[in-house]
């Protein structure tokens, strides 16, 4: 059966005016358009294709990438609105479709969202929500205590920027953890700061605690060599001008310096740190 959504392996099954067809190992046939086809290929060669339905709701096949597949979330444009819902550019030659019901807010022209697609069971058709919460849960995690994951930003608040987990759970960085500049629909490497008892997660963009040493060590010994040498900060230095010279908070800059200071590789002056040159 063809997975719609989906990337999927399949075989050059016959070549015709309209593209070429192919077929999975069940005998299910889709075919490419001839815009889509590869400069070069033989009957029997395996292509990688995505599959979605047509305007005339048949499966077809593509080599264009989409911005976001089944079960996943994107970050996806909204290019019209009618009287039926959404439709949003996905990559592909037809708009994805977002229903009013699942619009979390009325969506409108020209804006960006937050977006699931999946395949919606009377139908069978790939459609979109933008009522993201029902697609994540953090009843059970998995995900653990310092574990590297990948994130989705979902939106900005006071407290801080929320995030979709790994593609399944929901996550927050905190305000005071942030800095650098980051936005809606940024997908980053993040990691996991504490799991609260209520199954909250607080993550980071730094590896937490002791594991930021070593690379926020690196990351000060590289802006030392950048600035010629030296740099006016030090222990005693205003965090915002940390924060603003080097996007670390204070802490985590004072325990890179403590760790190169260690290793013999800066001097703390009042007026900031100093690299030993080398013999």
């Amino acid at each position: 059966m063809l997975k719609l959504g989906e990337y999927q392996e399949l075989t050059i099954l016959r070549d015709t005016d309209p593209g070429l067809y192919l077929g999975n190992a069940e005998e299910d046939e889709v075919l490419l358009p001839h815009k889509y086809k590869p400069e070069t290929f033989e009957i029997g060669d395996t292509i990688t294709a995505f599959v979605y339905l047509d305007y005339e709701e048949r499966p077809v096949a593509t080599t264009l990438k989409p911005y976001v597949t089944l079960n996943n979330f994107g970050y996806l444009h909204c290019a019209d609105v009618n009287q039926y819902g959404a439709f949003m550019d996905w990559g592909v030659q037809k708009q994805l479709f977002v229903p009013f019901k699942e619009q979390a807010r009325p969506m409108k022209v020209g804006n960006w969202y937050i977006v699931y697609l999946y395949l919606d069971e009377q139908t069978q058709r790939l459609v979109g929500s933008s009522k993201t919460n029902k697609f994540l849960d953090n009843s059970s995690l998995e995900v653990e205590k310092f574990e590297e994951v990948d994130i989705l930003v979902t939106h900005l608040t006071d407290k801080g920027a929320n995030a979709i987990v790994n593609g399944k759970h929901h996550g927050l960085i905190y305000i005071d953890d942030i800095f650098e500049d980051i936005r809606t629909g940024d997908r980053l490497k993040a990691y996991i700061k504490k799991i609260r008892s209520d199954n909250k997660i607080d993550l980071v963009l730094q590896p937490p605690g002791y594991r930021s040493i070593e690379p926020n060590a690196n990351y000060v010994l590289d802006e030392l060599k950048a600035a010629g040498g030296f740099l006016p900060l030090h222990d005693k230095s205003d965090p915002d001008t940390i924060k603003n010279e080097l996007g670390l908070s204070k802490k985590s800059f004072k325990k890179a310096i403590g760790s190169l200071y260690k290793d013999k590789q800066i001097i703390i002056k009042e007026d900031g740190i100093e690299l030993i040159a080398e013999d």
